[in-house]
């Protein structure tokens, strides 16, 4: 919406050639620019007058060629160059003329969004600080407004999800649907963004076998090339290991990071996405077929040990702590820490995506994760803040007994069996999937739930993980590097 608006404001749509003069940054924040680049507008990020001219001079003398130009007020553009361009000054002060714009200063593309949804029929000058704050929670943040925003951004989330080209697309439509999870949350929405994750777990069920195949410069991809890549990046590095925290949890705990610069990306989590299975692969680069035993976390330890000795460490080098207050000697340049906050409140949780949003809302303000990556980082150490699966909303299907389940996996979304003479009778019974064993031991079935559907009380609505939806499998993958 926001990007429209800078459209339509700059005029774009009348001319071939335009010099955007951004001087607040405001495309950093909200990616205006990639409207655009929707309109057919190449883009151009303005460094300096020569290297222009050699890329770009010929294209303004090229009938229909269209630039769209981003620069700032202080570069030294040249007047044959700047004469040709129709030039429009990006900035909140012209955009929102009737408002009081220090106020839209910490804003990001959310909030942005939701102002232009309704500032068109603004038509009262309202610059008094007291004005624009009234305007703000009447108008911009009403839940009329923001709901008809999020619906509005969902449908759009749902045709991109249904064009995905490559494995790493679902990392950006976890982290926008992330987003809307988070509104829909903060302001009491009724909004089911279920459709995202049956189209996910389609995916899952063709593709997912051949994710180990897959290289990205800027994430592991799967947990199970996580300690590689890691130590490709980094000589000295923590590993914090956020048991069971999905987008929607770092979204909200990414708030409180302020004054620390990291990158987000994001990686598949292992499938089954348990504890025991996921968070093994994470610390032993290995697949479940390769864990000494995928189905406890007895030798979770061990296996992260055998990991990091045979990534060229030695003993006293290699660290495994749990807790905030988790503390390494000078001499470990390896280590993991896990925090369990985030899992105990989804097994704990009684009111389901809400109660989330509440329980990470107070532990984000506490910052303690924000802490003791500060303390990591002030020793030297780079520091990588991940997960090991995520969690999504479900509603009980009802408890099971006497199935002779053959293992124990501490999820109430997949079963594991083996010889088991009535896989067909449960399947039908509870519209489970026959999961194709990707990375998993052959000898055993898996059968997993439905998207929304999880083996607790009947009709509760839980909170839950160890499935294929997008909220389970998708987590993200944050690099702090020490400076």
């Amino acid at each position: 919406m926001f990007g429209d608006y800078v459209f339509e404001q700059s005029s774009a749509q009348y001319v071939d050639h335009i010099l955007l003069l951004d001087d607040e940054n405001l495309n950093s924040r909200t990616n205006y620019i990639s409207t655009f680049s929707a309109h057919g507008f190449e883009v151009v990020v303005y460094t300096n007058d020569l290297d222009f001219r050699i890329k770009y001079e010929e294209k303004l003398e090229t009938p229909s060629t269209k630039l769209a130009i981003i620069a700032q007020s202080y570069q030294y553009i040249p007047y044959d160059v700047f004469r040709r361009l129709n030039v429009y000054k990006v900035a909140l002060e012209s955009l929102f003329s009737r408002l009081n714009t220090e106020l839209l200063r910490d804003k990001d593309r959310a909030d942005l969004d939701l102002l232009c949804a309704v500032y068109r029929t603004n038509f009262d000058d309202l610059k008094q600080k007291r004005e624009t704050e009234i305007y703000l929670k009447r108008e911009v943040y009403s839940k009329d407004n923001v709901e008809k925003y999020l619906r509005r951004n969902f449908e759009i989330l749902v045709e991109k999800a249904s064009n995905i080209k490559k494995c790493n697309d679902w990392f950006n439509i976890a982290e926008e649907k992330a987003s809307i999870d988070v509104m829909a949350a903060q302001y009491d929405i009724n909004l089911d963004t279920q459709n995202i994750n049956r189209l996910f777990q389609e995916y899952v069920l063709t593709y997912f076998g051949k994710l180990s195949q897959n290289i990205d410069k800027a994430s592991p991809v799967l947990v199970s090339k996580a300690m590689d890549y890691i130590n490709e990046h980094s000589d000295k590095f923590i590993i914090v290991v956020m048991d069971g925290m999905s987008e929607f949890d770092w979204k909200i705990i990414s708030m409180s990071f302020d004054g620390i610069a990291y990158e987000k990306t994001s990686m598949f989590a292992m499938i089954p996405s348990t504890t025991s299975v996921s968070r093994q692969c994470l610390l032993s680069g290995k697949y479940p077929i390769q864990l000494l035993d995928p189905w406890t976390q007895k030798k979770e330890e061990k296996e992260f040990i055998a990991r990091a000795k045979a990534l060229g460490f030695k003993d006293k080098q290699i660290g495994y702590k749990r807790g905030y207050d988790a503390q390494f000697d000078s001499f470990v340049r390896c280590g993991t820490v896990i925090i369990n906050d985030v899992d105990d409140m989804v097994h704990a949780q009684t009111q389901s995506r809400l109660g989330m949003y509440n329980g990470i809302t107070l532990l984000a303000n506490q910052k303690k994760l924000l802490n003791m990556a500060k303390h990591f980082l002030a020793e030297g150490y780079d520091v990588y803040i991940t997960a090991d699966h995520g969690n999504t909303p479900c509603i009980g299907l009802g408890r099971l007994k006497g199935t002779g389940v053959e293992v124990e996996t501490r999820s109430q979304r997949m079963l594991v069996l083996r010889d088991f003479a009535d896989t067909d009778r449960l399947k039908e019974k509870f519209n489970l999937i026959e999961y194709p064993k990707y990375y998993l031991p052959k000898e055993y079935d898996y059968l997993i739930c439905d998207i929304g559907d999880s083996f607790d009380i009947k009709d509760d609505d839980v909170m839950t993980h160890g499935g294929i939806s997008l909220d389970e499998v998708i987590i993200p993958f944050i690099k702090i590097k020490a400076v």
